[in-house]
Order: structure tokens, then sequence, then C-alpha cells
């Protein structure tokens, strides 16, 4: 209580010396047009690289071998190393650190000795943003989520959960193995392990993976299309930060004619040293318990079994959070903390919700039917401030608006459009198929859609890598609708859309946003791109569908990551066993709190369009109350208060003098997870998870 309570004066303190930099930011961002005013951008704004290159062949085969290399390791690392996750999250460590040591090895030597042979800005653009896109496939986005969630409740079916009599009559046949029952070889090995000479049964897979992989296939291929959407009027129009763009544009050379100026900074070289070591600490202790543990993170409680509060810090989100303004930054730990104490309040006064809508998200069902209106209103404002745009794509669709316009897209507006619709049908069929009601499709597909809209909008302005929406689309649209229009069959078919819309920490539509924004850098032949994301996807998936499936038929999936192969499970069908025996009607509570925070983010937003010195940015509302935040505010909460000091007291000379100290933060506290995979691996050490957050 008493750290809680020198961290909340330090807070008072700070606030009265920032006032005067934050209101002299907002009055400048006033003073600008009204798109960048919604969005938010202050005057630490990313400079512009110029137009630079093509993308070539070559580039595209080196991302496709790069997505396929991240397809195979980030599933070793979580499944078989059980150690650092490098494919988890919008952060995408993998990506950054194949980057790093291209850029700063082989193509570093190319410049020096064979310029002509190295890779272009353009070209590492390409490799990198293909390999940010393929980062979304192998653990949390795809494959770690299909093949547990399509077997798992055959597997974990007992006679006191009674889901063999309540779930497993409702799962279509044809999303599952070939053979599949309780007890079924195909899946029991799946989790135990094949006997002696035991093959992987592909055969029975053949079936579901022809049914699952297409409709994902064609779900990401809408995301890539959304993106291209909106690309002009985030990037363009309301010039959005997009902070996980920096260090790999500073890596690429792309303002500095393709050299990698930033190695030759003895701040970034420091940014590395902390990072490092601070991670290397964690390692040896894993090693050798001898040595003391790293306490990066402490929880203090306030309130005894009732509030505990987390006081972490995380280097790489220390990075990502000195290149937001600082509007943005405050109102994301300033929400947070105070979601907290209205929860705790809640609990002693004995205010709770009893409704059950899973583990995802917020951690109380008010907040989570709240954060869905927020997002709701989030998404609603963006496209409203977008109308003028969005016009000017329709106006392409029907072939009146000059065909330039789109030139710089890695699709035509016109394609991007139908792509869309046609996607969103198809994903609509396979849904009906699979047991929704027809009526609840466009519904769940809408609120599916905002979440994901909603959390890329937030990655792209706030810089939150490790961000995740406050509810889930099946258990937001059960709660509206109700068991009666749902059905036990409807419930299921929700329960089956686990795999790509529960634990959205990450997905491709944020991986395409950044990397369209990084693609802006490219001279020409941006239409090459997109088959690029294809190419990607298909990589990724191939690697990490092989190996994730050979290791859990050679060494059991239980002994693999317990989240994907017990604990994700666990989730989808509790919540559908509960839902099916108690049989709910629609939440009227629920849809009221959702009006709420509906409405309660468009009068933040009001109130910010209409006043410059309004301290609060409502992205920080929109997700203050998830379970991920109460992680990481107060690493916000640090790199607020210093970043508002050097402003105020040192000026922007220092600012940007110390920025390349967080890229290298961001930079080396990844390669440091990857050097201690690599050691694990030779050592055959596991359980050595240096990185979390």
């Amino acid at each position: 209580m008493l750290h809680s309570t020198k961290v909340f004066r330090a807070l008072s303190a700070n606030l009265a010396v920032t006032s005067c930099a934050n209101g002299v930011m907002q009055l400048a961002e006033a003073a600008g047009n009204r798109y960048k005013k919604i969005s938010g951008k202050d005057s630490l704004e990313q400079p512009q690289p110029p137009h630079q290159g093509i993308v070539t062949g070559r580039a595209l085969l080196l991302g496709m071998l790069g997505a396929g290399a991240i397809g195979l390791w980030a599933p070793w690392a979580i499944h078989v190393l059980r150690g650092s996750y490098m494919a988890l999250d919008f952060s995408t460590p993998g990506a950054v650190v194949l980057l790093f040591f291209l850029v700063a090895g082989p193509n570093l030597l190319l410049l020096r000795f064979r310029r002509s042979l190295a890779l272009t800005t353009a070209e590492l653009i390409t490799i990198y943003a293909m390999m940010v896109v393929a980062s979304a496939i192998p653990t949390m986005g795809l494959t770690a989520q299909v093949v547990p969630l399509s077997t798992g409740a055959y597997y974990y079916a007992t006679p006191e959960n009674a889901w063999a009599e309540k779930i497993i009559p409702h799962i279509p046949s044809w999303l599952t193995p070939q053979g599949s029952a309780v007890g079924a070889p195909v899946i029991t090995d799946l989790y135990e392990g094949l006997p002696a000479g035991g093959q992987v049964p592909w055969g029975s897979w053949v079936r579901p993976l022809l049914a699952w992989l297409p409709m994902l296939l064609t779900v990401h291929i809408v995301m890539i299309c959304m993106m291209v959407l909106l690309r002009k009027q985030w990037v363009d129009n309301e010039r959005l930060a997009y902070p996980l763009t920096y260090l790999p544009l500073a890596l690429v050379g792309a303002d500095s004619n393709g050299w990698p100026v930033i190695l030759k900074r003895a701040t970034f070289w420091i940014g590395f040293a902390i990072a490092f070591l601070g991670g290397s600490w964690v390692g040896l202790h894993n090693y050798f318990p001898a040595i003391p543990p790293a306490k990066w993170a402490q929880s203090v409680t306030v309130i005894k079994g009732i509030w505990a509060l987390t006081f972490r810090i995380s280097f790489p989100m220390i990075g990502f959070f000195y290149l937001v303004n600082l509007e943005t930054s405050f109102s994301l730990w300033f929400f947070n903390l105070l979601a907290q104490v209205a929860q705790a309040i809640m609990k002693v006064v004995g205010i709770a919700s009893t409704e059950s809508l899973g583990v995802y998200g917020a951690r109380d069902p008010i907040f989570k039917y709240m954060g869905a209106g927020a997002f709701l209103a989030l998404v609603a404002s963006g496209l409203w401030v977008a109308r003028g745009h969005l016009k000017l794509i329709w106006r392409r669709v029907v072939g009146e608006a000059d065909p330039q316009v789109d030139k710089r897209e890695i699709l035509s507006y016109r394609a991007a459009f139908w792509g869309m619709v046609v996607g969103l049908g198809l994903v609509g069929w396979w849904l009906a198929a699979s047991g929704m009601p027809v009526l609840v499709v466009p519904v769940f597909l809408i609120l599916a859609f905002v979440f994901f809209l909603g959390l890329t909008r937030v990655v792209a302005e706030s810089g939150m890598a490790e961000a995740v929406a406050p509810a889930i689309a099946p258990t937001t649209v059960a709660g509206w609708l109700g068991w009666g229009a749902l059905g036990d069959r409807g419930i299921i078919s929700l329960a089956l859309t686990y795999v790509w819309t529960s634990d959205i920490r990450t997905f491709v539509m944020a991986s395409a946003a950044n990397s369209l924004k990084l693609a802006d850098a490219i001279n020409s032949k941006q239409r090459r791109l997109f088959g690029g994301f294809i190419l990607a996807i298909i990589a990724a998936l191939a690697a990490s569908m092989w190996l994730t499936m050979t290791r859990a038929y050679t060494q059991g999936g239980v002994t693999m990551n317990d989240w994907f192969f017990n604990g994700a499970v666990q989730a989808a069908y509790k919540w559908a066993q509960e839902w099916i025996v108690q049989q709910p009607g629609p939440s009227i509570a629920g849809l009221i709190y959702t009006a709420i925070g509906a409405g309660i983010y468009l009068v933040l937003t009001v109130l910010r369009f209409r006043s410059a010195s309004w301290p609060f940015h409502p992205i920080g509302y929109s997700i203050g109350s998830v379970w991920i935040m109460d992680q990481i505010w107060f690493t916000i909460f640090l790199t607020w208060l210093t970043k508002s000091t050097i402003l105020r007291y040192c000026g922007m000379v220092w600012y940007r003098n110390l920025r390349p100290v967080l890229l290298g933060r961001i930079c080396w506290q990844f390669t440091c997870n990857a050097v201690w995979l690599a050691l694990d691996w030779l050592t055959g050490h596991t359980g050595n998870q240096v990185f979390w957050i």
C-alpha cells in the first residue's frame, strides 16, 4: 500500500510539471486539419522516408523463406523448448530478430564490399513485411488454436463434464479428424503421443484441414483488403503514429540511402546493453538457480483478497510507448487505474455480474459489455471521420474516380472492395454451415470485425504491441441475443470460432496495417506485395502446421504449451457447456452496458475534438479494463513520466537523441530471447522463458 501511495504522489506532482508541455502539443494539434486532430498525432511524429526501390522477385523469395522460418521457429520455441514467445503478439519478435541479423550481417557486408548485390531498402521492407504477416499464423493467430480446438472436446470429455452428450453431438464431423471419438487413437495419440513405430495420421486430417484452412485464409484476405481500403486514410490523412514501424525503418535505412546508420550510434548499443543484460539475468537464473531471480514484476496488495496492483517493467514496451504522444500514453495508464479502482469498489460493495462471458478481455462482464460498446463507437466514429475517403473509394469502385487514385496501393480499391464483400459472404456461408443461425451470422461478423478493426486502430495509434480487445465476438453476441436465438448447435458454432476470434493478441489485419505503412516507402510495383502476403501466409501455415502436428503426435500435446493444448480448449468448451445447461435469455443489462460504453466513448471523443486542453484520449478508455493493461500500466506510466520530463526540461533535441536507446531496447530484448532459445536448443534445456510481455 505504501509503494502504491508513493507512485500516486509522484503522479500528482508530475501532472503539474507536464501540463505546459501537454498544452502546447495539444494546441498545435488543434491547429491542424480535422483528420490530424482525430488521430491524436503530435509534433513528434515519425519523419516520412523518401520513396525508393521496387518489390523484386528475390525479395519475395527471401520473404517467403523468412515466413517459413518463423512458421517453424515460433511453434518450436513454445511447444518444444517451452521458452520465449517469438510470434505471439503484435510486436512480432521473430520478424524483428531475423531482420536485424540480415541487416547487421550479410547485407551490411554486401553494402561495404559489393553494393550492387546488396538488398535495397524496398527489398528489405518487402522481406520484413512478409515476415510480419507470417508472424500472425504459427501460434495464437491460427495453427496453435485450430489443432487443439478441433479435437479437444473429444480428449477432455469425461463423465463428470458430460461433453460427450452436451457438446460433441453438435460439432460438425467435417471439422474434426476422421474417426474422431472419445478415446479414438487419432485423438489420444495427438495428446499423449504415438505408440512406438506409429506414424502421423495425415490421411485423417485431410478433411478438417480442407474445411478449416480455406475459410481462415479467406478471413485473412478480407483483413488485408480492409487495410488496403483504410491505409491512405490512416497513413496520409490522419497520420497515425505506427510506433511498431520505427525500428524496422531505422534498420533498413529508409532515410539514409539504405545504410543502417542506427547501428553506428552508441546510444543504440546502450539500449542493447540494458535490455540484453536484463533478459540474460532471467536466463542465467533459469540455468543456475543460485543466481538471484530478476524482479521485473512485483505485485502489491492494496485491498486484501480484492485488489492487487502489479508493477511490471517491460523493456520493449518502454521503447514502443516512448514513440507515442503524451496524451495517448497518459490516457492508457490513467484509464486502466480508473478501471482497477472501479472494479475494486464494485467488489467491496457487492456489485457483480453472474453472466458467463468467458475468460478473454476484461475481467468483469460489465466491463466486457462496456468495452464492446466502446469498440463499436471507436470504429463507427473512425468511419465517420473517414467518410470523405470512403466516398472516394466508392467512386473508384463504380468507375467514376481517377484510376490513379489508388496506384500506390497493393490492390486497387475495386479489387479490395469486392475481395472484402465476396470474402465476407464466403465466411458467412461457412459459419451457417457450421451451425450458426443465418440471422445471427451478420451480427457476429460485424462484431468480430469491429474488434479486429478497433484493435488494429489501437495498435497503429497507441503502440500497444501487447493488446487484446475488452471482449470477444462469440460470447458478446450470445449475451446480446440469448440462448433462444442460437440453440445448442449455434452455441457450439460460436465456440468453434474461438479458433480465430478469441485470444486475438495477433492477427493478420494488424500485421498488414503495419506492413502497409512500411510499404509506403516503396517507390513502385507495390502490387506484388499482395502476392507476397499470400505467399507468406501459406509458407508460415504449411511450416507451422507440419511442425505442430508432428511434434504433438511425437511427444504428446499435453507436454507442449499448456495454454494452447489445455487452457484454451477448456475455455471454449466450458463456456459452451454453461450456456447449453443454463440456457440464459438475452441480457438486457448487457445491452444497456454496451450502450453506456459506446456513449462514454463518444462523449470523450467529442470533448477531445472540441477542446485543445482536454487531456484524455478515448483509446485509453476503450482498452483500459482489459487484463493485459493491468500488467503493463506501470511500464506505460514510467515511459510517460520519463518522456514528459525530458520534453519539459531538456527539449526535443534530447528526445530525439535518446530515441535510439529505446529502439535498442526493443531490438536487443528480442535478440536476447533468440540467443537464449538457441542456447536452450543446444543444451536441451526447456522452460527458460526470458520474455513474456
